[in-house]
């Protein structure tokens, strides 16, 4: 007979298992229950893309239509992209603009100078000297700046010493007179103007000798008036007023102006005689700069009269 021991008994031992947990974050929480709360709309969209992508793959039409429209939205896109950057690059782009406009500018320029210039030498080789004026040569010039509205008016042309210019040149057009050299520089040279009373010229009407002044006296810019011309000279309306010879500055005989009208002044002893101009000062545009190659030689002589004569 089999008995069982007797004695006190220890319990078998269990295993103890410690279940370790985390407690999920308050946000992970929240981020749950979004994902809860809007499950079936989740899963509504899945099912969507699913079902597009499934379409547009199988059917060839539809892939036609999916690529036709995603082309269309990517090329807005696109524009719309390179409209931004462009818009941004206008800045350069204006920049751009500008110096290349301002290099063709400087290109017409020196293209107008050019031509200008091929111009005046074909002018001066066509044109033809009085054999009487032998003694003298022409400097063809460029008006850049005229005046005819004030009471003193002045010329700038764009020829200067460098080219033979000097004071007290006198200068014409293809028409008559236009004044005298004043202030010469380098390169450009101011006349005093016809259309000045500062300037006085010794004239006289065509075929004969009596002398007289010819100065502006400011009412109008193509008329001027013949003072002190003696009461036994004869003239009619119409008759030409030419230079007198009487200086270094014109040769006698350039064309001045027509008479237009004449009275005689309060002692009855001259004539004054208003005078159209030949020289049309609003459109003057070439000039012609009178060197005379016998200046030094007039003014040094002139010098050694004076001299003598004790002035």
């Amino acid at each position: 007979m089999y008995c069982a021991p007797t004695g006190t008994h220890s319990p078998i031992p269990t295993p103890h298992f410690s279940l370790l947990t985390s407690q999920p974050s308050r946000h992970v929480n929240e981020l749950l229950k979004f994902f809860l709360k809007y499950s079936s709309w989740f899963l509504f969209v899945f099912y969507i893309v699913l079902s597009g992508l499934l379409l547009f793959s199988a059917n060839p039409f539809q892939h036609h239509v999916y690529l036709s429209s995603a082309n269309v939205v990517s090329s807005g896109a696109y524009r719309l992209s390179n409209n931004v950057t462009s818009y941004f690059s206008l800045r350069d782009i204006n920049e751009d603009l500008q110096r290349r406009n301002s290099d063709l500018e400087l290109e017409i320029y020196r293209l107008n100078d050019i031509i200008r210039h091929h111009q005046e030498q074909a002018y001066a080789d066509t044109m033809t000297v009085d054999p009487a004026l032998s003694r003298y040569n022409f400097i063809i010039a460029h008006v850049i700046n005229n005046s005819i509205n004030h009471s003193h008016n002045y010329i700038t042309i764009e020829k200067g010493s460098l080219d033979g210019i000097e004071p007290e040149m006198g200068v014409m057009d293809q028409n008559g007179i236009v004044g005298i050299v004043n202030v010469v520089g380098p390169h450009t040279a101011r006349l005093i103007s016809v259309l000045n009373p500062y300037l006085r010229l010794s004239c006289k009407v065509k075929g004969q000798e009596q002398v007289g002044s010819l100065v502006w006296d400011g009412k109008s810019p193509s008329e001027a008036v013949l003072e002190e011309l003696p009461k036994h000279a004869r003239f009619v309306k119409g008759d030409t007023i030419v230079t007198s010879g009487f200086s270094s500055v014109f040769p006698e005989g350039v064309p001045v102006g027509t008479v237009v009208g004449g009275s005689r002044d309060r002692e009855d002893n001259f004539f004054t005689l208003r005078v159209k101009l030949f020289t049309d000062f609003s459109t003057l545009s070439t000039v012609r700069v009178i060197s005379d190659k016998m200046k030094d030689e007039l003014t040094e002589v002139e010098r050694s009269l004076e001299i003598k004569q004790g002035y």
